[in-house]
């Protein structure tokens, strides 16, 4: 799974035919592409020869996925030690608010949740191609980041000659943050326990399962986490109960708990409920803007930090074979990941990748199973609710668990 459509030096860049670039683009693109799509990339491509011609030794990327948003960036130029991020609205007169706040998303996520960019200066950048000229007057929106650039076709390489007017970074290896990691900040990590801690939306906190019982399930949880941790052993563990039962409360709180930076340690909540994961995460920022007076994107940003969607964390693993951040893994409604056809059938039809020969229970224990010290996964299973076609149920768990891996999950 390519984490870019295309990437190559400026220098290599501008030798290259637009249609030969527009191929590589097409290779990497397991969607449709649509004469939409087609002109879209051929017309960046020209505008960007136009804009970088005279930059030699820097680098250019198209289509970047930022690892666990589900987000691709349209293109990310590196260059003399800093990053910019282009968002094109090609054919737009206007630099609407909603383009605005989604490249600085961009620039927000990469900060809190890209290994490489935390000690790098963004500089977001919306290209509206038909706008008006705008004064470039930014400055910093917060540590690492510019307030965006609002650009049209022509003066690209203006705001690029802005920043190193003001800015000089030490150059690094492009290729080293294409590839890096997923890894929350501490900041964020921090932010997110805080916000957790202190909020007080329905969303999260009505459940019909008493105190006593929640409390007595996260003690034993955490009983099996201390465990693996001191014995180096790789548990799995489940909980059922019917809807309502309280079981996202217990694998939220074990979330947002299980963060210790200085030993190593992180958790995340997966769903593959994406409204569950919204109203989750919007709950809380909106709870949190309300009372600390930041924006819902800055609230927004600290929620994604134990709270995300599953296919995010699988297409992630499925770019790399390095081991995931986190060694606590809650898998939410566990009972409904795919069979090895429900999945092998989505691998080929939208993500290019013919041939995957595993369920999705069994990838996913794959993937903790990179850790060569412990990991614990938690599968929170509804009872009563119907499994519909395409999927495992709790069978698919336990016969990996007890074949596949030969007995190392405990």
């Amino acid at each position: 799974m390519p984490r870019v459509f295309y990437s190559e030096s400026i220098r290599r860049f501008l030798s290259q035919s637009d249609e030969e670039i527009l191929g590589i683009l097409a290779s990497n693109n397991s969607f449709e592409l649509n004469d939409l799509q087609r002109n879209t990339w051929l017309e960046e491509i020209r505008i960007l020869k136009s804009a970088i011609s005279e930059f030699k030794d820097g680098c250019i990327i198209f289509e970047y996925t930022i690892p666990r948003m589900g987000k691709r960036i349209d293109v990310i130029i590196i260059l003399r030690g800093i990053i910019f991020l282009l968002e094109f609205k090609v054919g737009s007169s206007s630099y609407d608010r909603s383009a605005i706040n989604q490249v600085i998303d961009y620039a927000l996520d990469l900060k809190n949740f890209h290994s490489e960019s935390l000690k790098r200066l963004l500089v977001p950048i919306l290209v509206a191609t038909k706008g008006r000229d705008v004064l470039l007057n930014a400055g910093l929106l917060k540590d690492g980041i510019y307030k965006p650039l609002l650009c049209n076709s022509n003066n690209i390489k203006a705001a690029i000659d802005f920043i190193f007017s003001k800015e000089k970074e030490v150059n690094f290896e492009p290729l080293d943050w294409i590839n890096a990691s997923y890894a929350p900040t501490p900041t964020i990590i921090e932010a997110a326990q805080a916000l957790y801690k202190g909020h007080n939306v329905a969303e999260i906190s009505r459940n019909d399962a008493s105190a006593i019982n929640l409390a007595r399930t996260s003690r034993e949880i955490s009983k099996i986490i201390e465990y693996s941790k001191v014995n180096r052993k790789k548990s799995i563990c489940f909980i059922t109960g019917v809807p309502g039962a309280g079981k996202t409360l217990v694998g939220l709180n074990i979330a947002n708990e299980r963060h210790n930076f200085d030993k190593n340690e992180h958790a995340v909540f997966l769903s593959g409920n994406k409204p569950l994961v919204n109203v989750l995460q919007e709950a809380l920022a909106r709870d949190e803007s309300k009372r600390k007076g930041i924006t819902k994107a800055e609230a927004l940003a600290k929620a994604k930090a134990f709270i995300q969607i599953i296919h995010h964390f699988r297409d992630d693993a499925i770019s790399t074979d390095e081991a995931p951040i986190e060694k606590v893994a809650i898998f939410d409604e566990a009972q409904r990941a795919w069979t090895k056809e429900q999945l092998e059938k989505f691998m080929t039809q939208k993500k290019g990748k013919p041939n995957f020969n595993m369920s999705e229970p069994e990838f996913l224990i794959r993937v903790m199973d990179r850790h060569t010290d412990w990991a614990v996964i938690i599968c929170l299973i509804g009872g009563g609710q119907e499994i519909n076609t395409g999927e495992a149920g709790l069978s698919e768990w336990f016969k990996t668990t007890l074949s596949s891996l030969d007995g190392v999950f405990i």
